[in-house]
């Protein structure tokens, strides 16, 4: 490997292979790999589907894309199983290329088997799962809460695990604070990941499901979500023209300024300044979100 490589880099090439040994002769009747490593030919129909499984939904679309693919080139990248009870085996990686292959009635499909406890098999299968991009954001949430109370994994772990930057991580498990009514639009596409990240700075729960309902139902964008949550933060903002520069004495620079901080740390902040002097307070709930802007600090 060479020496320049980054560890996110090396955190990515590691794979699944630095997450389980390759299996040995299991007790069970369902054969082994051979020692050279290359893949099984194993029935589809004695494959059973991964109870661990990040993703909620699959794409049926792509899923067809898929299936025409395989049933002209045949399937490129093995799956990843592990024998179970009666010479059975369960998926531990690669559901959409078992899925497609089923479709068209395929009677085998190349497999790596794998020895793997359930711990082993929900970690690997989560780990694989986040290294993709076809992951909405509230399934790629989801993994990474499992990660930290199945696995008790740090944020920093997470990170290394996946090959993600810890920052974003951090991101994405905030988004877990959405009230249920607005993951599911996040999950369903109605709000971006964008639209998440700038209600979060509202907090309380009730506030951001009533703004959540008034940006689908104006179809707001991210900015003018981000405008309409500052709003909401500081109202005195909104007064009426004369009165604005009373309620609101910051020089609009500083304005501007703080609301970019806002927008892009997803955090309240405050600017006290008087005549070029002054401080910036920023506001945070809990330990994540400040480990986050140290990170965030820190890098910059």
């Amino acid at each position: 490997m060479n020496s320049q490589e980054t560890p996110k880099r090396r955190a990515l090439g590691k794979g699944l292979d630095s997450l389980l040994p390759r299996a040995q002769a299991p007790a069970t009747p369902a054969p082994t790999v051979e020692a050279t490593g290359r893949p099984l030919e194993i029935p589809v129909g004695q494959i059973d589907a991964n109870p661990y499984q990040t993703r909620a939904s699959v794409n049926e679309e792509k899923l067809k894309e898929l299936a025409a693919s395989i049933a002209a080139t045949g399937v490129v990248q093995p799956i990843v199983v592990r024998p179970t009870a009666n010479g059975r085996y369960q998926l531990i990686a690669g559901e959409r290329r078992w899925l497609a292959s089923k479709s068209i009635g395929k009677e085998t499909i190349p497999a790596v088997v794998r020895q793997a406890s359930n711990e082993q098999s929900m970690e690997m299968t989560i780990v694989e799962n986040l290294q993709r991009a076809d992951l909405n954001p509230m399934e790629q949430a989801r993994a990474y809460g499992r990660l930290a109370q199945e696995f008790k994994f740090t944020q920093e772990q997470m990170a290394q695990r996946t090959g993600k930057d810890r920052a974003s991580v951090a991101n994405f498990l905030r988004l877990l604070r959405l009230p249920m009514e607005v993951q599911a639009k996040v999950e369903a596409g109605e709000l971006s990941f964008g639209h998440a990240r700038a209600l979060l700075a509202l907090e309380n729960p009730e506030t951001i499901l009533m703004a959540a309902r008034k940006v689908g139902v104006l179809s707001l964008s991210v900015r003018q979500t981000e405008s309409y949550v500052q709003g909401l933060l500081h109202p005195e903002t909104k007064a009426k023209g004369e009165q604005k520069a009373i309620i609101d004495p910051l020089d609009p620079n500083v304005r501007e300024a703080r609301d970019r901080l806002q927008r892009s740390l997803g955090l309240k902040v405050k600017i006290e300044d008087k005549n070029g002097r002054g401080r910036v307070v920023i506001e945070y709930s809990n330990l994540e979100d400040f480990d986050t802007l140290v990170e965030m600090l820190d890098r910059n």
